[in-house]
């Protein structure tokens, strides 16, 4: 009996609270109906004539506008179209045109690496010679790892500094998995690496070149310099192109424009000197690509890598890289004068104003000081950084 009376009253307790829920609710929608308009936000409120303003009544009916407002235009977020009209290609996805990377696998690289430290451990005389500081490391073996594993990513963070790839491939890339070894001089003593300087007397003959390649495949190299050109900006001059390269062995390619030494002209400042290795997928007819030899005519020297590219994709590669870096000296007047009898050019450097890549919103890795650099004004507070 006690059972039935408290599921009787539990019932109609439950029906009375339904009931009392639907009448607040309807009572709810009707005075809603009868609320005047909400006033104006924040930002356009009249600080002298506070009194007259109408109240919100309730943070949901406020936070209702000011979402509208939030997402109505305004000049703050018209930063990234500012952006884009002022440099249509920042922030353009560039196409790697490269060989494909196949990245090995990070717990065998963990395993392999924890293993040689435990066989290092266990080295009586490692510990012996790090205690005496008289260990020495095998920097080959070092150059040899940084090949294999990082050395590729370095190297095309350094290509992209140097604006390599902007002048040479543009909106385009690639990972150069293949280590060019260029050496001038009989002893090697002028070596290319990624944006070091030479002088063109070091660079007067013919380098030596060397890359690792399995056997009977074929290559192709190229030297150019995209800064040289006296009468178009956008145009190269080539200095050496061999194709069909056997293996390693460059001496045995196919010489399509013998080699022509830097001459960067007086007052031009430091020019780049790109070497490109191509990975052919077959035997190339590169007879259109040919120069008369010896050629000495720099209208027959006029180039443009990503034209000699584009018209032989299909069966090449890009997959090596090495660049450098020469400014003019005695030996660049007598390359002018005798080989290829013409007269010097001599201009008047203007030093250009300090470079500062284009402002991004959310600079990484960048000093605090990151938007003094874009100041308006001809007084700079900004330092070295």
């Amino acid at each position: 009996m006690a059972l039935r009376t408290v599921c009787a009253a539990t019932l109609r307790t439950g029906t009375d609270l339904g009931v009392n829920n639907a009448r607040t609710f309807v009572t709810t929608a009707f005075l809603c109906r009868r609320i005047p308009p909400m006033g104006p936000m924040p930002n356009e409120v009249d600080v002298e004539n506070l009194e007259s303003l109408e109240k919100y009544r309730s943070y949901t009916r406020y936070f209702k506008q000011a979402e509208e407002a939030r997402n109505k235009p305004a000049w703050w977020k018209t930063y990234r179209s500012y952006v884009e009209k002022a440099d249509p290609e920042h922030g353009a996805e560039r196409v790697d045109i490269g060989l494909p990377y196949y990245r090995p696998g990070r717990t065998k690289e963990v395993r392999e690496r924890k293993q040689v430290m435990k066989d290092n451990k266990k080295n009586i005389e490692l510990e012996r010679a790090s205690r005496l500081r008289t260990f020495k490391i095998p920097l080959d073996k070092v150059q040899e790892t940084w090949e294999k594993s990082s050395g590729p990513f370095h190297i095309k963070r350094l290509a992209d500094h140097y604006g390599v790839f902007r002048d040479l491939f543009p909106m385009a890339y690639f990972l150069p998995q293949v280590s060019l070894r260029i050496g001038y001089g009989q002893d090697n003593t002028g070596q290319v690496h990624y944006g070091n300087r030479l002088t063109p007397t070091e660079a007067v003959s013919v380098p030596q070149i060397s890359f690792d390649s399995e056997e009977g495949s074929l290559w192709t190299l190229l030297l150019t310099c995209p800064d040289e050109h006296l009468l178009d900006n956008e145009a190269e001059y080539i200095h050496w192109l061999v194709g069909n390269i056997p293996g390693g062995a460059v001496q045995a390619g196919e010489e399509l424009c013998h080699y022509l030494p830097p001459f960067p002209a007086r007052g031009t400042g430091f020019h780049r000197y790109i070497y490109v290795l191509f990975k052919q997928e077959g035997h190339i007819n590169f007879q259109e690509d040919v120069r008369p030899s010896p050629c000495h005519s720099l209208v027959d020297r006029s180039f443009k890598t990503m034209e000699f590219y584009r018209k032989h994709q299909d069966n090449m590669t890009p997959a090596g890289l090495a660049f450098f870096q020469c400014q003019w000296d005695e030996s660049v007047t007598d390359t002018f004068h005798t080989t290829l009898n013409m007269r010097e050019p001599v201009f008047e450097f203007i030093r250009p104003p300090v470079y500062h890549p284009p402002q991004v919103k959310y600079p990484h890795r960048q000093p605090l000081r990151y938007l003094d650099r874009y100041r308006d004004g001809k007084e700079h507070t900004y330092g070295i950084y």
